[in-house]
């Protein structure tokens, strides 16, 4: 009853409701537009034709598009070119100095940044819906188009950049007017879409007994256990503790508290797996276009389930751990902070000391993370290569779909209790990931 009652108290929060309602009408207009087809292509011949030829790679990425890409509507693109001019301005403000600095400006350098990535996601979604028009005019002789040629290939860069632009808008519009991350609701809506259909079809099978009731409800239960074991992990912390020193400024005194400094297991997130399957995928697929015997072995070797993929995959999530975790937290300047404010570890001296104790923290903590994060990744490949799962358990897609609801109902958690609600954990308050 007390989920239940919790639950009716978003209802009776006026702004909460109004948020919450703003959010699914967004992802409504979100998913409709997924099934609104490109001017010119045969969608469902080609859509045939790409899952058959373009496995591994277009499963990936269509994920992140709820199905827009293998049907080529007008958002096929989805939100990942906004995505990959995020990650490319934030790895320049550490490689170019100027962007650095407006990153460090507050609001103001904050909006800039902003605009920068607007800029990004329209030009990569150019060069991208380009790239796709003219590999669509050369798949089976141009079977798939209608009417091929510049206006064809005009018309479709047109169509999916703007379809990118208009999802990247409801994404921002979400953040701001709605509840969670507007960018993550869109790219969880994507993959949870998917769900229902692969449910079914297992059922399906079960029905025609070609799938065992025994090895439904072990499939069930590693689905649970993998669930739990990414929220146990996404919440987990290793909390340093911080002691400042009293200060006494006129007749008062200020400091002694001892506080701590939380370091998250997975700093990195859903990075890793995310760079590392496009890079691997990327080689793979283009291969398994081409018809030469030692370029169709090299495919062979890259796909799901082989030992070199394996571990070459687990090898470029640790690479990309430690690599993204770097780009996101600087133990120097958390050192420096510290330092700045009367701040220090007990038993370690502030400064160069104290940094370097930090990182020798998060080091392990990352490595720890990488684990993990190999870990479930490569636990999906197991089950369909070697068990033969009927439909596409994805541990990325797990962790998006964990990650953005636990983020999602902290933030509703936090709406009912500054307004003296009774949230959904009485004794615990959800800690989300930062997005």
């Amino acid at each position: 009853m007390g989920g239940l009652s919790s639950f009716q108290n978003i209802f009776r929060i006026e702004e909460l409701k109004k948020r919450l309602l703003f959010t699914l009408g967004m992802l409504a207009v979100y998913r409709i537009g997924g099934h609104i087809p490109t001017p010119g292509i045969n969608g469902e011949q080609l859509s045939k034709f790409l899952l058959q030829r373009g496995g591994a790679i277009m499963g990936f990425f269509d994920m992140f598009a709820g199905g827009a890409l293998s049907r080529v509507t007008i958002f096929a693109l989805g939100i990942m070119p906004y995505i990959s001019a995020a990650i490319i301005l934030e790895l320049l403000t550490v490689v170019v100095p100027a962007i650095g600095k407006l990153a460090k400006e507050g609001e103001e350098g904050r909006k800039k940044i902003v605009k920068y990535t607007r800029y990004g996601t329209v030009i990569i979604s150019a060069i991208q819906s380009l790239g796709i028009a003219v590999g669509l005019e050369g798949m089976a002789g141009g079977a798939f188009i209608q009417h091929p040629g510049w206006s064809f290939r005009l018309m479709t860069m047109l169509t999916l950049t703007a379809g990118t632009s208009f999802i990247m808008w409801l994404g921002e519009q979400i953040t701001e007017r709605g509840i969670g991350n507007g960018i993550s609701l869109i790219i969880f809506a994507g993959i949870v879409s998917r769900f229902p259909s692969a449910i079914t079809s297992t059922y399906r099978l079960v029905q025609a007994k070609e799938l065992s009731l025994f090895f439904l409800i072990f499939l069930i239960a590693v689905v649970i256990f993998v669930i739990g074991f990414i929220i146990y992990v996404e919440r987990a912390q290793r909390k340093i503790p911080v002691q400042y020193a009293k200060r006494v400024v006129g007749r008062k005194m200020y400091g002694g508290q001892s506080t701590h400094l939380p370091l998250k297991i997975n700093t990195s997130g859903v990075i890793p797996p995310i760079f590392a399957s496009s890079i691997i995928m990327f080689p793979a697929t283009v291969a398994g276009f081409i018809q030469i015997p030692w370029v169709q072995s090299i495919a062979h070797e890259l796909a799901p389930g082989t030992i070199f993929y394996t571990v070459l995959y687990i090898s470029m999530i640790m690479f990309f751990s430690f690599f993204y975790t770097a780009v996101v937290f600087n133990p120097v300047d958390v050192a420096d902070n510290l330092k700045k404010y009367g701040g220090f570890i007990p038993g370690i001296r502030p400064g160069q000391k104290t940094s370097d104790y930090i990182y020798k923290v998060l080091s392990r903590l990352t490595f720890a993370g990488g684990i993990y994060l190999s870990a479930v990744c490569i636990l999906p490949e197991i089950l369909i290569q070697r068990f033969n799962v009927p439909f596409y358990f994805g541990g990325t897609s797990l962790l998006i779909v964990v990650g953005v609801a636990l983020d999602t109902i902290s933030q509703i958690e936090s709406h009912l209790v500054t307004r003296s609600y009774e949230g959904f954990l009485k004794k615990s308050r959800v800690r989300g990931r930062r997005s």
